[in-house]
């Protein structure tokens, strides 16, 4: 009764806070009607929906130990579901997957199968097991269940490194795309984007814990739904009068099949293909005179900017030619690597595209099979990170029963899929509309939010359309769009108002902000539970022991925030492989820790260690980025999929292990039919 009582209390407050939620929305689009700069409508999005936050945070402080760690255990199943699809829905998820479906079209269904089947294990395997064991964190159960004979922390601390190495890869990423989003809509610097975002995120979950973090998130969730699906909404009504996108998108994939034949037969786009085939060619005749045609192009922009300063050219065209320079490889080696990508993107570039419509096409049926292969593995890595990410898994350990952290996990599913389902929605009428508005319009008439995208980054820019052959018309092979920015972009590029790009621009925000939110609180919370009053100090008062994980957590917000701020270029790469890595090496922990009494305190180490070895080395093994040669690839299978390697060597390991060393002592036996019984 007790439980009905809460539930029908957070309902009304959070009806309250959706109502006022559309009438600050409605005020601003006033505002916007009235003539107010678009500036300060960004600046008004971006710090009220912080001081929200921010403000649940200081009136749900506390230093209650279950209350900090696990919100008081008295989360009702529907609110965990919105605050777990918060934690869950990242600004990958928000911002990238509907870029990647535009791009990659069926290739990119592989992130929502993958994420969303990851749900269901949490469901079958995992969530009811660990809300049943009843501490604070992942690592504290594999420390409970593989303690061995000797009460052995090996399998605790091996856990707790797996725990920090996968979630801060992850929250570095929230926090760039923090700064990302609110350098982009406030005029703010980078590095001041993200300390805005960071003290939102330390109040929150400094002083509040897993309290304040839950009842954010759940605000959180509300924001991040409105903000994705009025966009889609707007252009399902607008082509097809049906306000239902995930219904109406679906008539479209044939018209846009039938575009995409008709581009590929155009001439002028023919003529661009053709003069793509001739730069491709341009760079390979550099490639093959190295060093000399390295030599040979950097004397030439020497001598071009010391004419222009001799007088030959203006300031801005000094600047120009001065980045020219600063740009240029700064070794024979470092060219042949350029040129050679950018050989490849211009040969990709030269040739009409396959349809994205159609799984797995490709040139050949041996090709086809490795793009099928990929995509299962894919599959099969993401589902099982999902189920082995220790910050979406501690959010089972809220609930107030193991029945409601059951229906819990079909409330987080419902909610992610409120989403999910909407994303190829998105990707699809987003192309339509660009594909009959854009394609074949004169360059003289571009959008204004072609130049307003395209000079936000002049280096790398995030649009970029270039009359490739001079004809003042905009072909198809002419348009590059950054997938990062198709959700960003979106309300722009359908007509709608700026205060709507601000709702969506909030929208990413709440969505890295929740889930910064909950991979911090997971690090500090393994450091301090798992390390620092497990190993250090058991005999630390509850008191100490939340202070201890305040710092903590202070400490990695900041670390975190100086990474982000360095613009690593890469991180954003190694989030897909944290899928695999959590797959490797939590993954057969977890599941046989609770399904096979068999396996034992040496059989996890194994598991463990071998899962995590043979993940990384296939990824330094074959990915560039870490020195490696995609033609090491086994079966052609991603580095990004690594975890098809890992997973079974982990297993199998820890099961050969397990039965050539003595069986579990009898109270874990114990503990294992404990957490298995109804």
């Amino acid at each position: 009764m007790a439980n009905n009582h809460f539930s029908r209390k957070l309902t009304r407050y959070y009806t309250w806070y959706t109502f006022l939620f559309f009438v600050f929305l409605i005020s601003l689009a006033i505002l916007e009607r009235e003539g107010v700069p678009r500036s300060w409508i960004g600046y008004l999005f971006m710090f009220v929906t912080i001081i929200i936050y921010a403000g649940i945070g200081v009136l749900c402080r506390t230093s209650d130990i279950t209350e900090y760690y696990v919100a008081g255990r008295r989360v009702p199943a529907v609110f965990n579901g919105m605050a777990t699809a918060a934690d869950w829905m990242s600004a990958a998820s928000f911002l990238s997957l509907a870029g990647g479906l535009y791009l990659q079209g069926f290739d990119g269904l592989a992130y929502i199968v993958g994420w969303t089947g990851g749900f269901c294990l949490v469901a079958m395997l995992i969530a009811p097991y660990i809300r049943k064991f009843g501490q604070y964190t992942i690592p504290d159960f594999l420390g409970a269940r593989f303690a061995g004979k000797d009460d052995s922390n090996l399998v605790r601390l091996l856990a707790v490194l797996a725990t920090v190495f996968i979630s801060f890869i992850y929250v570095v990423a929230q926090i760039y795309g923090v700064g990302l989003i609110t350098s982009r809509f406030t005029g703010v610097d980078f590095s001041v984007g993200i300390f805005l975002g960071l003290a939102s995120i330390l109040v929150c979950s400094f002083l509040g814990g897993m309290r304040a973090i839950t009842w954010t998130q759940v605000a959180q969730y509300i924001i991040i739904l409105v903000a994705f699906m009025i966009p889609v909404v707007w252009l399902s009504i607008k082509h097809s009068d049906n306000p239902v996108p995930q219904i109406s998108y679906g008539s479209f994939l044939p018209k846009l099949s039938s575009l995409e034949k008709t581009f590929e037969n155009d001439p002028k786009e023919k003529d661009v293909r053709a003069i793509y085939t001739l730069r491709a060619n341009e760079f390979q005749e550099k490639i093959q005179h190295l060093p000399g045609s390295w030599e040979h192009g950097r004397t030439e922009l020497t001598a071009n900017l010391e004419q222009l300063k001799n007088g030959a050219g203006n300031l801005i065209q000094i600047k120009s030619a001065t980045r020219a320079l600063e740009s240029y490889p700064a070794t024979p080696e470092e060219a042949r690597t350029r040129w050679i990508d950018m050989q490849n993107m211009y040969l990709a570039k030269s040739h009409a595209g396959f349809s994205q419509y159609t799984p797995y096409a490709a040139k050949t049926q041996s090709e086809s099979n490795d793009k099928r292969n990929n995509f299962l593995a894919l599959v099969l890595c993401l589902m099982m990170g999902t189920a082995a990410l220790p910050h979406v898994l501690t959010r089972y350990y809220t609930t107030p029963s193991v029945t409601e952290s059951r229906d819990s996990v079909f409330w987080s599913l419902f909610f992610i899929m409120l989403l999910y389902i909407t994303i190829p929605a998105l990707a699809i009428l987003l192309k339509y509309d660009i594909y009959t508005s854009l394609v074949g319009s004169k360059f003289s008439d571009l959008p204004a939010w072609v130049t307003y995208w395209a000079n936000i980054d002049k280096l790398n820019p995030l649009v970029s359309i270039i009359d490739i052959n001079n004809d003042g018309i905009v072909q198809l092979s002419e348009i590059n769009i950054d997938g990062d920015i198709i959700v960003l972009a979106t309300p722009e590029i359908s007509g709608l108002p700026y205060v709507i790009s601000g709702l969506v621009a909030a929208g990413g925000l709440a969505a890295a902000l929740s889930t910064a939110d909950g991979l911090l609180l997971t690090i500090s919370n393994s450091l301090s539970h798992d390390i620092y009053y497990k190993m250090i100090d058991p005999s630390a008062s509850t008191q100490k022991r939340v202070t201890i994980s305040k710092l903590f957590l202070l400490v990695v917000a900041l670390f975190a925030a100086y990474v982000a701020s360095l613009k690593p270029a890469d991180i954003l790469s190694l989030v897909g492989a944290a899928f695999s890595v959590a797959a490797s090496t939590l993954f057969p922990a977890l599941v046989l820790g609770i399904f096979w009494k068999r396996t034992n305190h040496q059989g996890a180490i194994a598991g463990i260690i071998t899962g995590f070895s043979v993940c990384i080395f296939y990824m330094i093994y074959t990915h560039p980025l870490f020195g490696g040669n995609i033609h090491n690839q086994w079966w052609h299978i991603a580095p990004i999929s690594a975890g098809v390697f890992g997973v079974p060597a982990g297993f199998i390991a820890m099961t050969l292990v397990s039965i050539f060393t003595p069986k579990p002592d009898i109270h874990t036996l114990e503990l294992i039919d404990y957490i298995r019984a109804p």
